[in-house]
């Protein structure tokens, strides 16, 4: 199969969504299949001119007899663009939908969920990271159910984290220096308990600057500079060296699409602390660390004084974090999961084909006419924003 990807470049970026990515292409490609990666210009997801504009030229550049898979974070710029996604069967994969990213004024928000909306349905299959934005996708974002498809992210088997021997409670967290993150919700949960023996790496990349800079700057305010360590954009051996001399895995984050971080932290046996922002919440098992309200500074710190505290409690919860991540899928099967649900795609369009030759009435899988109170917005903007 001829198959063509489109993300907003650089490619090469360090985050989970771009690590997914990146997996899925080599997995594909692993399978004998002709993958192509398409950088896509401009800004992304809330779309300037130079998006717009490097949507229309990728469609039009791709041959016809190429599956489009379109990452939800360029997905945006093609809304000018939907009837041909349509007529092209294009399929998106969505990490999270973009209107639920933290940190966009209204009018921006309600513009990326106009899009969204409009865009949703017209796809021939939405492949989801994670069953909770699955369920999301039908009833916020007027997506078919019959669509929708899930392949999760996988994690690499990987050795058991030995900890950092100690004196002291060593933390780790990963994830990109923005708001989304909820790094400064953590340093002022660590901030109440500078009585206990600990420190914390943030491995992560600053491409938001004046956030990563306030990030720096609240930590000396907080009296933790001293504690507290910015490791920059890891990966690789790097970032493996921090998960492997760590005890403790900690995210503070506002959403999570599926919480990739988390996942790989559990394959190394590390217990966990998070905040239950979207998906994380469903891939960390209760018995394998401690779970905090989105944003709530006060009752994290509660939730990590026993575990830094309590050498004991930590350690079974280690067991219980090793023995989830052993559960967790792997990558070795996500590009066939992948190619799955494209094929399920053709089918449903094959269904369709047949009904439509007969005479009868279009249907989706779930029994609603095409067409028929869909709430389909007939022009950008017009899509409802609850």
């Amino acid at each position: 199969m001829k198959i063509a990807l489109l993300v907003p470049g650089p490619f090469d970026q360090v985050s989970g969504g771009y690590i997914y990515d990146r997996r899925l292409a080599a997995g594909l490609r692993g399978l004998g299949h002709d993958v192509s990666v398409v950088e896509l210009p401009g800004r992304h997801p809330l779309p300037d001119d130079a998006a717009e504009a490097g949507a229309r030229a990728a469609l039009d550049a791709l041959p016809d007899d190429a599956r489009l898979v379109i990452d939800g974070l360029g997905l945006p710029a093609f809304a000018p663009l939907r009837d041909a996604l349509a007529r092209r069967r294009a399929v998106g994969l969505i990490h999270h939908p973009t209107a639920l990213e933290p940190g966009y004024a209204d009018s921006e928000r309600d513009d990326l969920k106009a899009r969204e909306r409009l865009l949703f349905p017209a796809m021939a299959r939405l492949v989801a990271t994670s069953p909770l934005t699955a369920r999301r996708l039908p009833g916020e974002f007027g997506a078919d159910p019959a669509r929708i498809g899930v392949v999760e992210p996988g994690t690499d088997p990987a050795p058991r984290a030995p900890g950092s021997g100690g004196p002291g409670c060593r933390i780790v967290a990963v994830g990109t220096l923005t708001p989304r993150k909820g790094h400064d919700v953590l340093l002022r949960a660590l901030a109440r308990l500078t009585d206990l023996d600990w420190s914390l790496g943030i491995a992560g990349g600053g491409r938001d600057r004046v956030h990563a800079n306030g990030l720096r700057a609240l930590a000396e305010d907080l009296g933790l500079d001293g504690r507290v360590e910015f490791l920059g954009e890891l990966d690789g051996a790097a970032l493996e060296a921090q998960y492997q001399r760590a005890d403790l895995f900690a995210l503070a984050t506002w959403w999570e699409g599926y919480g990739m971080a988390a996942a790989e932290a559990l394959a190394r046996g590390l217990p966990v602390a998070i905040t239950a922002g979207g998906a994380i919440a469903e891939v960390v098992p209760a018995s394998a660390g401690v779970v905090s309200p989105p944003g709530d500074a006060n009752t994290l710190s509660r939730a990590m004084r026993r575990v830094i505290f309590d050498t004991a409690l930590r350690a079974e919860m280690a067991e219980a974090a090793w023995m989830a991540g052993q559960r967790l899928p792997r990558w070795d099967d996500r590009a066939a999961a992948f190619v799955a649900e494209i094929g399920a795609a053709e089918r449903i369009e094959i269904g369709v084909a047949e009904r439509t030759e007969s005479g009868a009435p279009e249907r989706t899988e779930s029994g609603a006419a095409e067409g028929a109170g869909s709430g389909t917005p007939a022009a950008l903007g017009s899509g409802g924003t609850a």
